[in-house]
């Protein structure tokens, strides 16, 4: 397995501390501020330690505080409560005392019901884009965000449909599309895929705004920070096989943005929708 994938598989194993109690690794992240789609994947993870039998269907986050890369993460879930059909949980995530994250997550179990969804967008299959390559022999040039940035990707493979900056759809609103899936096979194991798509759903949602107002990924005159995070799992699916992750602007003013993703199969499904709001501060 490709070691940035092993890392962070491995990562988003935590330590069982006492019942409901769980501790997550220290990130190896470039710099001190640690990237929020960790966190957002490890309370996933944690939240489903305590659930049998019931798939995670909705999770709805805030991120309250920056996290320290250079300490562990504390998960308190609380179980709110078991029905017949659906189970609720309650994640807190604590570093230095404070609560630095919290996540309220859904589950349900599997029942056949009706059935609808809207068409995937049109777009080339994975093997006519050509994948996102980084020069590593440049990466200790590199600003650390930049490198942030790297590494964040390094366990998938990417292939962007419009470019590094997205474009515009015929009504001008703004778009970015790529083809995303881990660079090795992972087990079956339907939590672990599901936390590892939550970890990458944080990447590039709000830069959909940004480039659309003129800033690049590697402009560092603007402060982005994610504030919330929504996540809907309508059917099943795999990060090891090809994902259409397709990112739409929402809106932006004062200073937040608001964007829209849906992650389809390479056979059309609609699998998870993704809402974020996030700070968009120019400095």
């Amino acid at each position: 397995m490709n070691k940035a994938l092993r890392i962070l598989t491995e990562g988003l194993s935590l330590e069982k501390l006492e019942e409901n109690l769980f501790r997550g690794a220290v990130s190896d992240t470039i710099i001190k501020r640690v990237y929020g789609g960790k966190v957002l994947g490890e309370s996933l993870t944690a939240a489903q330690l305590t659930v049998e039998d019931r798939p995670l269907h909705s999770a709805h986050a805030y991120f309250l505080r920056e996290a320290d890369s250079h300490s562990p993460v504390i998960y308190s879930v609380d179980r709110s409560r078991d029905g017949k059909s659906f189970s609720a949980r309650r994640v807190t995530a604590i570093q230095h005392g404070q609560p630095i994250f919290t996540l309220k997550a859904s589950f349900h179990k599997e029942e056949c019901g009706a059935e609808y969804q809207g068409p995937m967008p049109e777009v080339p299959p994975p093997e006519a884009v050509a994948p996102v390559v980084w020069d590593w022999s440049k990466f200790d040039s590199l600003s650390p965000c930049y490198q942030r940035m790297m590494t964040i990707t390094e366990p998938f493979e990417i292939r962007a449909i419009d470019g590094p900056n997205g474009t515009n759809d015929a009504q001008g609103k703004p778009l970015r599309r790529v083809w995303i899936r881990t660079t090795d096979r992972l087990s079956d194991s339907t939590a672990l895929h599901r936390a590892i798509l939550g970890y990458i759903s944080d990447y590039g949602l709000i830069w959909t705004l940004l480039a659309h107002h003129g800033f690049l990924v590697t402009n560092d005159k603007v402060i982005v920070a994610s504030l919330d995070h929504a996540m809907w799992f309508h059917r099943p699916f795999r990060v090891d096989e090809w994902l259409l992750y397709c990112c739409e602007g929402v809106s932006s003013y004062a200073t937040r943005g608001l964007a829209r993703g849906s992650f389809y199969t390479q056979a059309g499904e609609l699998a998870v929708t993704v809402t974020q709001e996030g700070l968009m501060r120019a400095i």
